[in-house]
């Protein structure tokens, strides 16, 4: 497998735009369920700031656990259990 070239993190040559209309493809989107990717793939890929206004822009939520984001696909409300 060949390396990727070095690129700064964020900086997807297309802006990270294939990147996110990948993620929010899936079944699991397009049926209001959650998808979840590392931090720091995103990171990598299209930077923080790209994923939450992304997230932001489509009315849906964005949580940050450990390593991961958790993007619940659908505008409900949340309710924090425990």
């Amino acid at each position: 497998m060949r390396p990727r070239p070095a690129m700064p993190p964020g900086a997807a040559r297309d802006g990270g735009r294939a990147w996110i209309e990948a993620i929010f493809a899936s079944r699991a989107a397009a049926n209001g369920g959650v998808v979840r990717r590392a931090v720091r793939d995103v990171e990598r890929e299209i930077g923080r700031a790209a994923l939450i206004a992304e997230v932001r822009r489509r009315g849906w939520h964005l949580v940050e656990c450990g390593d991961q984001f958790v993007i619940v696909c659908n505008p409900g409300r949340i309710t924090v259990i425990c």
